[in-house]
């Protein structure tokens, strides 16, 4: 598993702009799914044929990243945000665009360093004399990611975009553990999550499903100086969602998590955030109403080009949906 966390993380793949992650999903899930599809918005659909209750399990594989606005005449590139983007986590950061071109970001020099960082005065260099060079590389428009590799750190990982490729590969693995179903399960990987969780939106209206799991991230509260204040830290199993800024998930989703995992001595931990939300929210909120839960990795340094997880966190993910998926789900008693 580690070699395909590896290969999601450092391909590219922000927001809108999921062609070339799409593509090495679909490489990873071959002979793994009795039918796959791509929607109109670009969600990748696997479907795992079975008789019973209609699953939609979905993790999104798009990332932040950067958009140009503007090239100066020196050619030096002014951006904007596609997504969460935090001042703070990217001075000096190196990104690539989709055509291969690597710049790194910086900013203006301030005469007064306390002052807040922000994007409107940052910039992207990609190591050009002038607009007419620059121009002949990048474009106003074009769309850059982080540049770094997945280094592994004995049972953790660090890579850019583990938020949300972390999920993607969780998604593959179970896939290739789950060799019969008696449940219809989709598997779908979904786009533009960082920037409104649109492709989510559709998925769940076009399969219509009868329970909804989203697998995302979520923050590791376990750092110095960190207040414990929030549940979930690395090493502690899989985090079962009770509640974060867009949803509060379905009590009845959330027991059946929460005693699957007790069937399996599956370490699990709850997830409570005060900020940010998963396509659960979306899943949720659609037709009539989806009953649904989350499952998430415990990460640190989250909108980063560095984020950690634990691989103990990520088995156990996987092995709950595992087994969850593997039993006759039965969604009338919600």
């Amino acid at each position: 598993m580690k070699d395909i966390i590896k290969r999601l993380t450092e391909t590219y793949g922000p927001s809108g702009s999921e062609s070339r992650i799409r593509e090495q999903i679909k490489k990873e899930i071959r002979g793994l799914a009795d039918q796959v599809s791509t929607d109109v918005l670009g969600n990748l659909i696997a479907v795992k044929k079975g008789k019973g209750s209609r699953v939609m399990v979905a993790a999104h594989m798009d990332e932040i990243g950067f958009i140009v606005t503007h090239i100066d005449k020196n050619g030096f590139l002014r951006f904007s945000n596609i997504g969460g983007i935090y001042p703070y986590n990217i001075i000096a950061q190196r990104v690539v665009f989709e055509n291969g071109t690597i710049g790194t970001i910086n900013e203006e020099r301030s005469e007064k360093p306390a002052d807040p960082r922000r994007l409107d005065r940052m910039y992207i260099d990609i190591g050009v004399k002038d607009h007419k060079e620059a121009s002949a590389m990048v474009s106003v428009g074009d769309v850059a990611g982080f540049h770094r590799a997945c280094e592994f750190l004995g049972n953790r990982v660090i890579a850019k975009s583990m938020d949300d490729r972390i999920g993607c590969a969780i998604m593959i693995e179970v896939m290739k553990q789950l060799k019969k179903t008696p449940n219809q399960i989709y598997f779908v990987f979904t786009t533009q999550e960082e920037v409104g969780l649109r492709g989510a939106t559709t998925a769940a209206f076009g399969v219509a499903p009868d329970l909804g799991i989203a697998v995302d991230i979520t923050g590791a509260f376990d750092t110095p100086e960190e207040k414990p204040k929030l549940p979930s830290v690395l090493g502690k199993g899989t985090a079962i969602k009770i509640k974060d800024a867009g949803m509060l998930a379905h009590p009845g989703v959330k027991k059946l998590l929460v005693d699957t995992a007790r069937a399996g001595r599956i370490p699990y931990q709850f997830d409570i955030l005060e900020g940010g939300t998963t396509d659960g929210s979306v899943i949720t909120k659609t037709r009539s109403g989806i009953p649904t839960g989350v499952l998430s990795v415990p990460t640190r340094y989250a909108h980063s080009a560095s984020e950690m997880v634990d691989m103990a966190d990520v088995k156990a993910t996987v092995d709950l949906l595992v087994k969850l998926l593997s039993s006759n789900i039965k969604t009338k008693g919600f």
